[in-house]
């Protein structure tokens, strides 16, 4: 019988010490107190005070090259929960949202993730959250968050390391290929500040772009190139 926690919750951070102390508070009041987890903190070598923060709570704080699939797999390692949680250092889950993601599993759900909300008010990007309700791997992003078993986790070989960028969306579509994907009917609520910084225009369009090149067999070191030659990359 496993006796560790039920669920593990990753957090891949690089410099997020702005979002990070939030999040943690966020986890450690609005999660439920009935069900065992842990949470680990996955550093891709932040400069600032990141780690400092995250080690003022209750968290299992790890290092490792950057690289969001890199860190994500590197936290899954150590995991030792039957459930991995995959959670971006921006994005808030709804209340007890453990116990959602438990009853999905008690229901045979092996992978899914909430619908997601950003925190704006620009209808448009309002617009584009409302479509992360239907249950088509095109509609899904790392943002929206991501629970998975940890055998299915292992089975599929976790994240596919040679993407700097976009290795979310094409491990999900994986995940669709494998197994019925659930949408959990609660909304993650997630920062808009790439959309703020960059333009929702203009982000949604080379994001849009590189969905387009994916589908289309563009390697990862190509969705890369086009990601640095649109965005400033951090």
């Amino acid at each position: 019988m496993n006796s560790g926690p039920e669920i593990s919750i990753i957090i891949p951070t690089l410099n997020e010490e702005v979002a990070i102390g939030s999040l943690l508070n966020w986890l450690t009041t609005n999660a439920s107190s009935t069900i065992s987890k842990e949470i680990i903190i996955v550093d891709g070598g932040s400069t600032d005070q990141t780690i400092q923060i995250a080690e003022n709570y209750p968290v299992l704080a790890l290092r490792c090259n950057k690289g969001r699939a890199k860190q994500m797999n590197h936290g899954a390692k150590y995991a030792s929960g039957k459930i991995l949680y995959f959670l971006h250092a921006d994005t808030f889950p709804p209340k007890k949202f453990d116990i959602t993601i438990q009853n999905a599993y008690k229901k045979g759900s092996k992978a899914g993730c909430f619908r997601m909300k950003f925190e704006t008010n620009n209808f448009i990007l309002k617009g584009f959250a409302w479509f992360t309700r239907f249950n088509f791997s095109i509609c899904r992003g790392g943002d929206q968050s991501l629970f998975i078993t940890k055998n299915l986790f292992l089975k599929l070989n976790g994240f596919n390391e040679a993407y700097t960028i976009y290795e979310d969306s094409e491990f999900i579509r994986r995940i669709y290929k494998t197994t019925n994907f659930k949408i959990l009917p609660a909304y993650v609520r997630t920062s808009a500040r790439k959309y703020n910084e960059f333009g929702w225009a203009k982000t949604q369009f080379h994001f849009g772009v590189i969905h387009v090149k994916s589908w289309l067999g563009a390697p990862p070191h190509q969705l890369y190139a086009y990601y640095q030659k649109h965005f400033s990359y951090n």
